[in-house]
């Protein structure tokens, strides 16, 4: 099978490899252990793999590199225009030579492959919708025109769109999926420590004001009026991470906030483990994968209520859901904190619905989809 892949994740090559966000490559060398031939368009720059970036794992891919494009100013948006041409010949070239075809969805790359493969109507399709399904939600145009097309059996056919979250009113090419981390073998039955040495906060994203990892300091700083032997850990890199730097030391909080950086899987995974509870304030997100890695070794998520999020938290049961609303939610901590039992209940709540989202399953899930 040649299966073609249109994503917009930005690639760096070293020699023979191809290596992309690990996140998304993990997931991707799942999909290529059941085809023949990778036919891979996206954006390849000249730098080098980084601590976040993995490489596919297969021994047989053509790589068709497209420039990178965007319209967030006019002078982009001019250039941007010249290049949409030859992007549109790529992946209706790489399209035409596929038997099954993989969008990445949403994003720039994502929407104009929307469109290509409406001349592609015979061909087998899926699309990976990672942002937020939630038709309630404000998202840009883009966004909403990608989901109109993919939802559009018109336009749209022998297309499996993958959603997160069981959305209602959705047409037929719509499939509520899900993404996974770990596998069935990782499982493992654990408590968390007590409260009494120190409570361990995480968060883990990247540093941007989407994931308003300043509302998560900001947070913490009012539980240490409480409580004063509380961490935060972050982990992440972005443009907001030397505002936060400086705000932690103008703050005094070093002792008790520290930011990290970008970190491997394993990493992450003892830092889970070790962690009472996981902090996503997010804007915007589809499944938000920190979350659901940190449940599998019990931490107990607070986060935001968008997309799927409240119901990965059975609206409350398994986690706390923001407010967004400093004196607000950290009354909820509190309570939480003057509460073991109602802690270790939502541990192991939150423990057990994760561990059902296992690789194993999502394999077996993808092996379907591409059969």
């Amino acid at each position: 099978m040649k299966f073609t892949v249109i994503t917009h994740v930005n690639h760096t090559q070293k020699g023979n490899q191809y290596f992309g966000y690990a996140p998304y490559t993990r997931e991707m060398n799942i999909w290529l252990k059941y085809v023949d031939e990778l036919i891979l368009v996206a954006p390849l720059s000249n730098g080098v793999p980084t601590a976040i970036d993995l490489d596919y794992k297969h021994d047989k891919i053509r790589f068709k590199k497209v420039p990178n494009f965007n319209f967030i100013n006019l002078k982009n948006g001019v250039i941007s225009i010249c290049k949409l041409p030859l992007i549109f010949l790529k992946i209706f070239q790489a399209m035409k030579s596929a038997d099954h075809i993989h969008l990445r969805c949403p994003g720039n790359m994502g929407l104009i492959a929307c469109i290509v493969q409406i001349f592609f109507p015979t061909k087998i399709k899926t699309a990976k919708y990672a942002g937020n399904w939630d038709p309630k939600s404000k998202q840009p145009l883009t966004y909403k025109l990608q989901k109109y097309i993919l939802t559009s059996t018109f336009m749209t056919r022998n297309m499996q769109v993958l959603v997160y979250g069981d959305w209602q009113n959705h047409s037929k090419n719509v499939k509520p999926f899900f993404t996974a981390t770990y596998s069935e073998s990782e499982k493992e039955t654990f408590q968390k420590t007590e409260f009494d040495d120190v409570v361990e906060f995480i968060f883990v994203g990247s540093l941007v004001a989407g994931k308003t990892p300043m509302y998560a300091i900001k947070l913490v700083e009012k539980l240490l009026k409480l409580k004063k032997n509380i961490v935060l850990n972050l982990y992440g890199d972005g443009i907001e991470k030397v505002n936060l730097e400086e705000y932690i030391k103008a703050s005094q909080l070093d002792l008790h906030i520290f930011v990290h950086g970008n970190k491997d899987k394993e990493t992450l995974k003892k830092a889970y483990q070790k962690s009472h509870f996981v902090i996503l304030p997010s804007k915007s997100e589809g499944w938000p994968k920190a979350v659901a890695e940190a449940m599998f070794w019990g931490c107990v998520p607070v986060a935001t209520k968008v997309s799927c999020v409240p119901t990965m938290l059975d609206y409350g049961k398994r986690g706390i859901l923001l407010d967004m609303n400093l004196k607000e939610d950290t009354n909820q901590i509190e309570k939480i904190l003057k509460d073991k039992s109602s802690y270790v209940t939502k541990s192991q709540l939150a423990a057990k619905w994760s561990q059902q989202y296992t690789t194993d399953l999502f394999e077996a899930e993808v092996e379907k989809l591409l059969k």
